[in-house]
């Protein structure tokens, strides 16, 4: 029996072993924790908004590349043309040319085909300013997106940790069923001799049935936890299973600071990122001068024009068969320079200086809120150590009473109330140091994750 009782002991016992400023994990616990990062929709998806935000970072820089295009119309053309000049006078006879209004009428085919090439030579560092703002806008987007990861990776191993209160949890039912089942066989031998009577059979029995709802409740909580596991990570219940390792607490061996904290990473990449667009607008009081070039060809066909011929009043049909410009070759350069744009460049620059202040003022009030955060994150982290130490010292004195009640119950010396008490006591206060013990590896990581993102603590054991 006492063996029994120590084996118990051993399982549920813990040790505090100090280690490095890591959280050493399972292998199988750590391939836990990749596939749920793998897993989780919304990473995926903020993956793949950073993806399309530096696509408009290269579609910013494909601005210096030439553009071409082609272009081709056809129109007919139907039209009356008025046309009135100063009458001029025949030498001699004196007779008026071009007294009054003329009406001609046309009518034609146009047909016009060009390439059109056009090239940024210069934009005044908009361009590239421009892109540069948008990498460490993508930067820093980036930066904040790991701060799901910290979520997820916390999230997983608390999971887990709870797998295995309840599997410390079982194991200690099975052992106090035994113990109660021995307890019933020899009690049912003191009532046939008369040495006890039913009612210590009956609060064994009793005991008996709240263990059994305790294996049923446990039960139900491990069901929901494998739901949860299967919603974070995909895996099923063998996979679940499959991911072993032995509770141990999470030492905080060294000082941690917040410079490496992802928010305050993102606003350094914010703050380069205005930088760069206060460059661009002040660019834009340069001129911009690009160059073009055209191949085209150009015809009008099958076109004539009706003109009233003076004196006689008689009308005449002019006809074009084909005027064709081929090839029809230009090339050139242009600049452009607003000299003055109603002040809405000085209002662009001003309003970049004020973003700067207001992140600059961001900052501060986010370190000052961090460090708050770590202090406070240490001081949780160091009152579970010493909830620790309790659960453990009230682990060994409930060891202890166990033993002793069994001897004395045997004796004679204590009634089997209070033998009960003693069990359910164990029971309680051993769930209650790896609830301990969760509440500690909880309070670390979260320790950790107030100074740097826990990737970079996570190492397997």
């Amino acid at each position: 029996m006492k063996k029994g009782i120590l084996s118990a002991l051993f399982t549920i016992c813990i040790w505090i072993i100090p280690c490095s400023a890591q959280v050493m994990v399972s292998p199988s616990l750590k391939e836990a924790i990749d596939v749920a990062l793998d897993y989780s929709g919304t990473i995926k998806n903020q993956d793949l908004e950073l993806e399309k935000a530096e696509l408009g970072r290269k579609t910013v820089l494909n601005k210096y590349l030439p553009t071409l295009s082609a272009n081709a119309t056809y129109a007919y053309l139907n039209n009356d043309l008025k046309l009135d000049i100063p009458t001029v006078l025949l030498p001699v006879t004196g007779t008026p040319l071009f007294e009054g209004s003329t009406n001609i009428h046309n009518e034609g085919n146009v047909f016009i085909a060009a390439l059109n090439a056009k090239q940024v030579l210069f934009s005044g560092g908009q361009i590239m300013n421009g892109a540069k703002a948008m990498g460490a806008k993508n930067e820093g987007t980036k930066y904040l997106s790991e701060i799901k990861k910290d979520e997820i990776v916390k999230d997983i191993v608390n999971s887990f940790d709870q797998l295995r209160l309840l599997d410390h949890a079982r194991s200690f039912v099975n052992e106090s069923e035994i113990r109660l089942n021995k307890e019933k066989q020899r009690v049912e031998k003191a009532i046939a001799q008369g040495l006890a009577v039913p009612y210590d059979r009956d609060k064994i029995e009793l005991a008996s049935l709240n263990l059994e709802s305790k294996k049923a409740e446990i039960e139900g909580k491990k069901q929901l936890l494998y739901i949860k596991i299967n919603s974070l990570t995909g895996y099923d219940v063998v996979q679940i299973d499959a991911v072993v390792y032995t509770l141990a607490p999470i030492m905080i061996t060294e000082l941690l600071d917040i410079q490496h904290r992802n928010e305050l990473r993102a606003m350094g990449a914010f703050s380069k990122a205005l930088e760069y667009n206060l460059k661009k607008e002040k660019g834009s009081l340069l001129p911009s001068i690009g160059a073009f070039a055209s191949y085209g060809y150009g015809s009008l066909f099958d076109a004539n024009s009706t003109i009233p011929l003076p004196i006689s009043g008689n009308q005449t049909i002019l006809e074009l068969n084909e005027a064709t410009l081929s090839p029809n070759l230009m090339v050139g350069a242009q600049m452009k320079w607003e000299i003055f744009g109603r002040m809405e460049r000085k209002h662009r620059i001003e309003s970049v200086k004020i973003d700067q202040k207001i992140l600059a003022n961001k900052k501060e009030d986010t370190e000052r809120l961090m460090n708050l955060q770590l202090r406070n994150n240490m001081v949780n982290y160091n009152v579970q150590l010493s909830q620790l130490a309790i659960a453990d010292q009230k682990m060994k004195i409930a060891g202890n009473n166990l033993i002793t009640a069994e001897k004395q119950y045997k004796l004679g010396l204590i009634s089997v109330t209070e033998r009960i008490v003693a069990e359910t006591d164990i029971y309680e206060v051993s769930l209650n140091k790896v609830q301990t013990l969760i509440n500690q590896r909880q309070a670390a990581l979260d320790a950790y994750s107030a100074a740097e993102p826990l990737e970079n603590f996570i190492q397997v054991k």
